[in-house]
């Protein structure tokens, strides 16, 4: 559509001036036909005062061209001015654009800067408070296992004390308890052991596979209960047994004349052996 205007705009201006070359070319004619019909001094008064009037035209012309050159600097200035106001403002728009994305960036690091910065500290407090957690569920025996090699713990020895007789000690205590067990800290209190010591031979016979232990909460505190396994082979049962020394041993049968089944020796230990426990509580 522009160019068409523009192609039209040019053709007027070329027929403007083939126009403007015929006024010309008449003007010339006019004053040639008037030159004719004057004498020779008219004509030269005629001729100066076209010339003086040509020369005024011309100079209004060039006014005119001038005025004209004038207003149009003076459109295209401003029409200048105006494309470098719009562009300052176009300018203007985009910083102010870049500005508020800048912003809403930097709003939105320090928002997740933030959250990151709020679920670390949670991470910690939960760490911190499973540690504590850990630590106060932690007992004697968790320390001494981590303290103690296992050769330690198998091989622990109170001094001066009969560790199988302890040890069947414990094992009658827990029978009569059976499946419910027994705090250990109220066994170590019939014993007359140390919460160290007793926590030990709780380990060592734990690892002979003679007890179990369950870790139970007791008045707000982490403790283990102890329940029996099974009850230790021990030699103190046949120490006095008189077929150990029985004179007649090589003559002994369940159907011959000296039979463990009518023997007095054995009738004799037995009674004595049932009376022992009850004499010893």
């Amino acid at each position: 559509m522009v160019k068409k205007k523009e192609k039209t705009i040019s053709y007027v201006d070329k027929i403007k001036a083939e126009l403007q070359a015929l006024k010309e070319k008449k003007k010339n004619i006019d004053q040639k036909n008037k030159l004719k019909k004057y004498p020779k001094n008219e004509t030269r008064i005629k001729k100066a005062e076209i010339q003086k009037l040509d020369k005024a035209k011309t100079k209004k012309k060039e006014a005119q061209e001038k005025e004209k050159k004038k207003a149009k600097e003076a459109q295209e200035k401003e029409k200048k001015k105006a494309k470098e106001a719009k562009e300052a403002k176009e300018k203007e728009k985009k910083k102010a654009k870049e500005a508020k994305e800048k912003e809403k960036k930097k709003a939105k690091e320090a928002k997740e800067k933030e959250k990151k910065k709020s679920k670390e500290a949670k991470e910690k407090e939960k760490k911190k408070s499973k540690e504590a957690k850990e630590k106060a569920e932690r007992t004697l025996e968790e320390e001494l296992e981590e303290q103690l090699s296992p050769q330690e713990i198998e091989g622990f020895q109170i001094e001066k004390v009969n560790m199988e007789k302890l040890t069947n000690k414990v094992c009658v205590i827990l029978a009569e308890k059976e499946s419910t067990g027994m705090i250990q800290s109220e066994l170590w209190k019939k014993l007359k052991l140390s919460s160290r010591d007793g926590s030990r031979l709780a380990l060592k016979l734990e690892r002979m596979g003679t007890i179990t232990r369950e870790k139970i909460l007791e008045k707000g505190r982490w403790t283990y209960k102890l329940i029996i396994k099974k009850t230790p082979i021990s030699t103190e049962s046949i120490v006095n047994a008189p077929c150990l020394t029985c004179p007649v041993e090589q003559k002994c049968s369940l159907d011959g004349e000296v039979s463990p089944r009518t023997c007095q020796w054995i009738e004799d230990w037995v009674t004595i052996e049932i009376k022992k426990p009850k004499m010893a509580q």
